[in-house]
């Protein structure tokens, strides 16, 4: 004869209400963020000009030469590229934490993104440290670990 399974842990109402105003929170920092991480696009376009000549740039009291010049706009381009790349990629995880938060997988993924976001002053700080306080209860963490589909 087979042992029966041990039932599912089940979450406190104040856990899983907790856990569910997190999932909504996380899309809003989430969608924050993505905007803010537009904000280097001005460099970007600062860089193109420079490049196509459209802005003239000066060095010392004179035209800057066009090696001066090209190193300006790809500097100012590849900064600002990589600024706007990472800004989505953490707007992105915001947001699939906040779904994994609802759905209560992926308990490892969700300590990282909460961990990540304290950077974001003050909102995703403040986000940031709510999240790690409530993944951290032993009753959360069996939840995320008894979830069907937490391993899918």
């Amino acid at each position: 004869m087979d042992a029966p399974l041990p039932s599912a842990p089940t979450l406190s109402t104040d856990d899983a209400s907790q856990l569910r105003l997190l999932s909504i929170f996380h899309y809003v920092v989430a969608g924050l963020t993505g905007l803010f991480s537009l904000f280097p696009l001005i460099h970007v376009g600062l860089g193109v000009a420079a490049l196509t000549g459209a802005m003239p740039i000066e060095s010392n009291g004179s035209t800057a030469s066009l090696g001066e010049t090209r190193l300006f706009g790809w500097m100012f381009i590849g900064i600002g590229s990589v600024l706007i790349l990472c800004g989505l990629t953490l707007a992105g995880f915001m947001a699939y934490a906040g779904r994994c938060l609802a759905r209560q997988q992926r308990h490892t993924l969700c300590l990282v993104v909460a961990a990540l976001s304290c950077m974001l002053m003050p909102l995703g700080t403040v986000l940031g440290v709510f999240t790690l306080i409530v993944l951290l209860r032993p009753a959360v963490k069996a939840a995320f670990d008894a979830s069907p589909t937490a391993h899918a």
